[in-house]
């Protein structure tokens, strides 16, 4: 007799969460709860627009992981590693907006070697970084194109494979 399939298999996303930010304050704030969130070998990747908010909520993860060093925008550097200052993991932020090749490109970044003990947040990294993990909390953040002063953002969360079939992500609309 076979066992009940789990919920969600190891790529089968959970339900997504929605949650609207209406200022840059809010998106780090929900960075720091979401630092709360998450531990060791996970793997997060930001996807919108230019000036959505990635950054905003990575120096938000930043903050909540209590790392070293101010979170800023790793466009030129590709990637910057922020030491954790207590006990909890260290901080990889990766831009790959201007790489334009898939995992090989990646490789050269050692990502794969730093995912176990970090948490790795990868803006642009669509078609990039999946082949690191069966696991990974996509996080994709719409806001008004064109010319607008508008800060408001729709922020869509999805936990894909086993390690985010258990966490509800549901908390962090709370």
């Amino acid at each position: 007799m076979e066992a009940p399939a789990a919920p969600y298999g190891p790529a089968d996303p959970t339900p997504d969460v929605e949650i609207t930010v209406t200022s840059p304050e809010q998106m780090r704030e929900l960075g720091r709860r979401l630092a709360k969130l998450l531990r060791a070998g996970d793997l997060v990747m930001l996807s919108g627009e230019l000036g959505a908010g990635k950054t905003t909520l990575t120096r938000g993860l930043g903050e909540g992981l209590g790392v070293r060093g101010a979170v800023t925008s790793p466009t030129f550097v590709i990637a910057r590693v922020h030491p954790a200052l207590g006990d909890g993991p260290p901080l990889v932020h990766v831009d790959a907006y201007r790489l334009s090749g898939g995992l090989d490109e990646m490789e050269d970044l050692d990502l794969d070697v730093s995912l176990p003990d970090s948490v790795v947040v990868v803006e642009w990294g669509e078609g990039k970084v999946e082949e690191l993990t069966d696991d990974r909390l996509q996080v994709v953040i719409h806001r008004a194109v064109g010319d607008t002063t508008d800060e408001v953002r729709h922020v869509t969360l999805t936990g894909i494979g086993e390690r985010w079939a258990a966490v509800d992500l549901s908390v962090l609309a709370a």
